[in-house]
């Protein structure tokens, strides 16, 4: 049903968190953030997913707190989506089989971009909007974000969206490897199961990036230690 949503019970293990305290002496990786140097990725809400799926739906209200309070204070706010392009290339309908090929190259949907996007997020004049033609957002040659990341002197990136441990997981390993500093969203990112959503999560807190809570990203984004930056 469209109109349901739900939210993961998720969970990073405590061994785990304690893992990370004992190497770097905290918690957490990055305990502050500069707004205009922070751009808010928001992978592949599009309907193809969200009409299938009521954790995407779940995730709205939360990947538009994020998107406000970002602007707001300066950052960049990012809509990415899936273009309409088989996900694998030349070997994805030997992967999937057509059918499913076929299937995942359409997700995208028509018309304009800003069209595609799920009609419940709140999306403004002043945001960017892009496609990808590969699971990641970051992967060279495959969307035009990295690009536009740099030439804003970004250097934070917060992941939202859909799916967690696809897309999602994908564009924060590739962003990581960049050399950007990653936050993952505990529960502005949706799966298709919390064992799915919780095992990306554990994999990107423990090699790619942190993982907070919308409230915790929140309170990153108010407390800004100092004057901004301005955007290069």
């Amino acid at each position: 049903m469209q109109g349901s949503f739900k939210m993961h019970e998720w969970r990073i293990e405590p061994r785990e968190y304690a893992r990370q305290e004992d190497r770097r002496g905290r918690r957490h990786a990055y305990e502050s953030l500069d707004p205009v140097r922070t751009a808010l990725v928001v992978i592949d809400m599009v309907p193809f997913f969200a009409e299938a799926n009521p954790y995407v739906r779940g995730i709205v209200p939360n990947i538009c707190r994020i998107a406000e309070a970002l602007r707001t204070a300066g950052g960049l706010v990012a809509w990415v989506l899936p273009a309409n392009e088989a996900p694998l290339g030349r070997v994805s309908s030997e992967f999937y089989g057509p059918t499913v090929s076929e299937a995942f190259a359409s997700a995208g949907g028509d018309g304009p971009l800003r069209s595609r996007l799920w009609h419940a997020l709140d999306v403004r004049p002043d945001d960017s909007v892009m496609e990808k033609t590969a699971y990641s957002a970051f992967f060279p040659g495959h969307s035009v974000l990295p690009g536009l990341l740099a030439k804003r002197g970004i250097d934070t990136v917060i992941i939202t969206g859909a799916l967690t441990n696809v897309c999602c997981e994908s564009s924060a390993r590739d962003a990581a490897t960049t050399g950007l500093r990653v936050l993952m969203v505990a529960d502005a990112n949706a799966a298709r199961r919390d064992q799915d959503h919780n095992a990306a999560l554990y994999t990107i807190y423990r090699s790619f990036g942190d993982v907070r809570t919308t409230d915790e990203v929140l309170d990153l984004i108010r407390k800004r230690t100092g004057p901004a930056q301005p955007a290069r």
